[in-house]
């Protein structure tokens, strides 16, 4: 722990934090497994089919369980313990993965079964997104989840990276089943870091107790905090319009500037630099509010309009970048915002509406781009994306002004709370 002291302050901070140190390690890879998963199963679906309307109902289907059921996967993680919770989902996602591998290796997959796996896949994230992001809050507290989050959102970030890239490699040597059978055991290593964990190190945080109308208490929560509802609202337009990345992108290498696939590999791995960089930016800030927040949002929708009109390629390349890095400022910011904003008995629940706007919006969201981007093409789909993020800044920055100025006299609840819980010493929260 102590080498982790000297390193980066205060960037890497929650480093300090042994059982995050696990998460996160653990977290490396199983998201690169499951990016690995990802572009196997794309390459699976157009084996079988050689349908891109296919690939988009599968990529569907994993996201409208979402969309359908997200709030009461956010009531499971706040009536139950998140670590037994995590170990459940865990397990369940390498059981997914490996069926998907045997099916492959033994040459009888078909599409129905990709789909069906796919909605399975799309029925355990319900319950494991939400209770994995308020997790966060339980390993390292409330003075360090900001940063948690962002180092969170940066690991992610290379896991878009190397996940593709050992796809790659495994494809070309032992072939697409090899990638759904490494992803079964990366979620196993995650199990394994959850159990050497240490149960006295967490900051507890209260359960929600089983009673009728939970999913409707969420909501209205949510509804009357004000600092929650501006950041779901503008995750809600962003989400649905401008985070379409894997329609606009393709359009945009192939169709705009004639480059294939590697104009699209390049694209993507140079928002992953700026993501990358994004994440380490907000890490080292101790900075939070929704001001900031709309602010972000403005500036993630100007990175994209201008990138939407660049003349050629190389420029589009450097926009991607920004592009990258204001949208994880964004994400990891608002993440932070709505958690230490909301109750603990009620995080899980409103992080689920937080992910139903990033996640869930996609099978609404992704047909709506993809039609703007055929009949106007593929700059009108990404400026779309670009007004949406600037729209819904303006809209945030409005909204505080006549909304959180005018109830700053009341004190949010979180940010008097005193002191948080832990199973041990007393660690007092900063307000």
């Amino acid at each position: 722990m102590a080498s982790f002291r000297g390193l980066g302050k205060p960037t890497f901070s929650s480093l300090n934090v042994r059982n995050y140190r696990l998460y996160l390690i653990g977290q490396c890879l199983s998201q690169s497994g499951t990016w690995m998963q990802s572009i196997a199963q794309a390459l699976l679906v157009l084996d079988l089919t050689g349908s891109g309307t296919d690939l988009g109902v599968i990529i569907a289907l994993q996201s409208l369980p979402m969309l359908l059921a997200g709030p009461w996967g956010g009531v499971v993680a706040d009536r139950f313990p998140k670590r037994l919770v995590l170990y459940l989902t865990q397990t369940a996602f390498a059981l997914q993965a490996l069926v998907l591998g045997v099916l492959v290796a033994t040459d009888v997959a078909r599409v129905w079964m990709v789909g069906v796996l796919a909605l399975v896949y799309g029925c355990i994230r319900v319950i494991d997104s939400p209770t994995r992001q308020a997790f966060v809050m339980e390993m390292v507290g409330r003075d360090q989840l900001q940063n948690a989050v962002s180092l969170n959102s940066t690991l992610m970030s290379l896991a878009r990276i190397i996940g593709p890239t050992v796809a790659g490699v495994l494809v070309a040597t032992i072939g697409l089943a090899g990638c759904f059978l490494v992803n079964a055991g990366s979620y196993l290593l995650v199990v394994l870091a959850l159990l050497l964990m240490h149960s006295d190190e967490f900051y507890a945080s209260p359960r929600a107790r089983k009673v009728r109308g939970q999913m409707a208490a969420g909501w209205s929560y949510a509804k009357s905090n004000h600092p929650v509802l501006i950041a779901l609202l503008m995750m809600t337009l962003i989400g649905t319009f401008t985070y379409e990345f894997s329609v606009v992108l393709p359009l945009m290498a192939t169709q705009t500037f004639h480059a294939g696939a590697t104009g699209y590999a390049w694209m993507n791995a140079l928002m992953g630099v700026g993501a990358v960089i994004g994440g380490l930016v907000v890490a080292s800030s101790s900075k939070l509010s929704v001001k900031l927040l709309a602010t972000i949002a403005c500036g993630f929708g100007a990175a994209e309009m201008l990138t939407a009109f660049s003349p050629t390629l190389e420029i589009a390349l450097v926009g991607m970048v920004f592009i990258g890095f204001m949208s994880v400022g964004f994400s990891s910011r608002g993440n932070a915002t709505i958690q230490l904003f909301s109750a603990p008995e009620m995080r899980g629940r409103v992080l689920a509406f937080w992910m139903m706007a990033f996640i869930g919006s996609k099978p609404i969201g992704g047909p709506i781009v993809g039609w703007v981007g055929e009949q106007f093409g593929p700059r009108a789909a990404m400026g779309l994306g670009g007004v949406a993020a600037f729209l819904a800044g303006i809209l945030g920055l409005i909204a505080v002004i006549t909304l959180l100025d005018r109830d700053r006299p009341k004190a949010w609840p979180t940010e008097h709370s005193g002191a948080v819980a832990r199973r041990g010493p007393t660690v007092h929260a900063s307000k």
